[in-house]
């Protein structure tokens, strides 16, 4: 029997132990491969290309997950390593010579890595017309999508895995050389003592990631973080990083030592055995676990907000293009032509026909202590001054009851569609000057409102004053005349939408919800397609790491587990026990991973106003129910391991 064929058969023997491992890697590939497809599809760039660089965007993603990738299927690569060395051990004390046990634990590897990497290319190359058109229907394209194989794709992903799996199987390889032949027998036994609680240690992870979570949800405009936003930055992430290790590697084990003193429950069925088993385990895992929950923590940030983004696209566009199209009007025979075109389209009627005057002025907002600029101003010093008329105009045709009503000829409001707690003014009793031909005008703010009355980028930094001030300026300074409509089915108006911007010309500035609509469906569609899918690769990684480190331990501990079998402990007692320790092992690093997530996810809706509740709850109990899916696969699992009659 040649070397290769007794890989062959040792692959075949342990393949159920091998399988998780092997559809993960087939899993990873499968995806890698797609973002690669992706990235030199042509039918994707070509429709995407006026909006998204989207070819950059996935090559980025496609490097991440490459690295995440790399660094999971070493770690996996461990585990079995790990569980081999009994068995190497073993020919070794046969006779045979380390080279043939290394190279035979090289092929083995090497074998399993090629078989995954072929079926995951097929397998990728199947399903990419698929993902190509789940991620069109996410950026809003409906377009026939071909079927097309992407050479280059298919060899970035040969050379990328093959990288991978030469480097794991050349860490097998050196398996027989790294340890000596007592070593490889008692792998198994190797740093189980008896842990040590430090109360210091443990009061310290506390804190650690108390004072993380207490300065990420402090105001940003506070004292806390003006002038020190790097420190704050390196304080939560070193804080929370190191009180996560702390956690598992102290607190826990305080934590369990503690139920110990609780003698009722403690000896009440297999809960002294289930405890001890935690305890002596708890802190060899205490990296893992670490590692798995700053991952989990991650891996919700991430698709909590890409989901949100994507959720909330139609009402954020809406927020900032408040009416359908608007555009500055000039001539009278471009409006009729208008009204013409939007009349005569099939399904957009005139919902709301608005006729406003403006004035342009240039302003000093100086004593506004704005801590970002806004988005919607080429020059921040300019103001859109409106008649107070007009607004209560504009907001009746919105369908709001917000009326104003302005008593003093200098009085204003400010209307601020960005408008967020943290980082804007607050407006009421700070003042304004703007420069006119009459001289410079002082404004004083009575109240500012947090939406926008016409389309953003036409309105800019939009002020309310007085209908008697604005007779005054406008006496003297260019009115401007905004034409605005609201249509039916405006999120389907593709066509109308292309009739306007050939009918308004350019220094129109014609600005329609539909334009901001799409780009956002293409850009939050991209996001969360890539959010999803980097998402599933994380969670199907950490999901596998505490599989692979349950198995090792099970077969560890079956002995332990038979001697309670002929002792007449009963298998449903044995089976509820093993499922105890794997849920604390599962709910830990997930519940850690939450909370971390929770705290991250609230400190950006506080700081960007967004209300990211009923989407971030939708990712992580879908997360949470993924989860779960492993959770139950390894008590499974385990339990068969440790039933297993010698």
């Amino acid at each position: 029997m040649t070397l290769f064929s007794l890989a062959r058969k040792n692959i075949r023997r342990n393949f159920y132990n091998y399988f998780l491992y092997f559809a993960s890697m087939i899993f990873s590939i499968v995806i890698y491969f797609t973002f690669v497809s992706l990235q030199y599809n042509e039918q994707v760039l070509s429709m995407t290309a006026s909006s998204t660089k989207i070819g950059t965007v996935f090559n980025g993603a496609s490097v991440v997950l490459m690295i995440f990738v790399a660094i999971f299927i070493w770690y996996s690569n461990s585990f079995f390593t790990r569980k081999r060395k009994k068995e190497v051990g073993l020919y070794s004390l046969l006779g045979v010579r380390k080279k043939e046990i290394g190279r035979m634990l090289f092929y083995e590897n090497f074998v399993m890595g090629l078989l995954a990497l072929a079926v995951g290319i097929f397998i990728g190359t199947l399903l990419s017309k698929l993902f190509v058109m789940l991620l069109m229907k996410l950026m809003g394209f409906h377009i026939a999508i071909a079927f097309v194989i992407a050479p280059k794709a298919i060899i970035n992903t040969v050379f990328v895995f093959m990288v991978i799996i030469l480097f794991t199987s050349l860490q097998g390889y050196r398996l027989i050389y790294r340890f000596k032949l007592i070593e490889l027998f008692q792998a198994e036994k190797k740093g189980e003592t008896a842990p040590r609680a430090s109360f210091f240690v443990a009061l310290l992870a506390v804190v650690s990631i108390g004072t993380g979570y207490w300065i990420a949800l402090q105001n940003i405009a506070s004292a806390v973080w003006i002038g020190h936003f790097t420190r704050n930055v390196v304080i939560i992430f070193s804080g929370v990083i190191i009180g996560t290790y702390f956690l598992f590697n102290s607190l826990a084990v305080f934590l369990l030592k503690l139920s110990k003193k609780n003698k009722k429950r403690y000896y009440d069925g297999m809960n002294m055995v289930g405890t001890s088993q935690l305890l002596y385990r708890i802190r060899g895992n205490a990296r893992t676990l670490s590692i798995i929950s700053l991952l989990s923590a991650v891996t919700l940030c991430a698709i909590g907000t890409s989901y949100s983004f994507y959720y909330k696209n139609e009402e954020s566009a809406k927020h900032v293009e408040p009416f359908s199209y608007a555009y500055i009007s000039r001539d009278k025979q471009v409006d009729e032509k208008v009204k013409e075109t939007i009349s005569q389209t099939p399904g957009h009627s005139i919902i709301s026909d608005v006729t406003v005057d403006v004035v342009k002025v240039k302003g000093n907002l100086d004593n506004l202590d704005r801590m970002i600029p806004s988005a919607f101003m080429a020059d921040e010093d300019r103001l859109t001054l409106l008649s107070e008329s007009s607004f209560n105009q504009l907001v009746k045709e919105m369908g709001k009851s917000d009326t104003v009503h302005l008593t003093d000829v200098n009085e204003a409001v400010a209307i601020d569609g960005e408008y967020t707690e943290s980082l804007s003014s607050h407006y009421k009793g700070k003042t304004a000057l703007f420069e006119t031909k009459q001289g410079t005008k002082k404004l004083i703010f009575s109240d500012y409102k947090t939406y926008f009355v016409m389309n953003a980028r036409l309105a800019g930094f939009t002020v309310v004053v007085s209908d008697e001030l604005f007779n005054q300026v406008s006496k003297t300074e260019k009115v401007q005349t905004i034409q605005m409509y609201n249509v039916q089915d405006e999120k389907h108006a593709e066509q109308l939408t292309e009739k306007m911007q050939q009918l308004v010309p350019e220094t129109a500035q014609l600005d329609s919800f539909y334009a901001t609509y799409k780009a956002g469906m293409e850009a939050k569609g991209m996001l969360i397609f890539m959010g999803a899918f980097l998402g599933l690769v994380f969670l199907l990684a950490t999901g596998s790491v505490i599989y692979f480190k349950q198995l090792t331990e099970a077969t560890a501990d079956r002995e332990r587990y038979v001697i309670l079998q002929k002792i007449g402990v009963k298998k449903k007692e044995i089976k509820a026990s093993i499922a105890k320790q794997i849920f604390f092992v599962f709910a830990m690093p997930l519940v850690i991973g939450i909370a971390h997530s929770t705290v991250a996810l609230t400190a950006l809706s506080n700081l960007a106003g967004l209300d990211l509740a009923m989407p971030v709850f939708i990712s992580m109990c879908v997360y949470t129910v993924i989860y779960t899916i492993y959770y139950f696969l390894t008590v499974s699992s385990y339990s068969k391991i440790v039933m297993e009659q010698p």
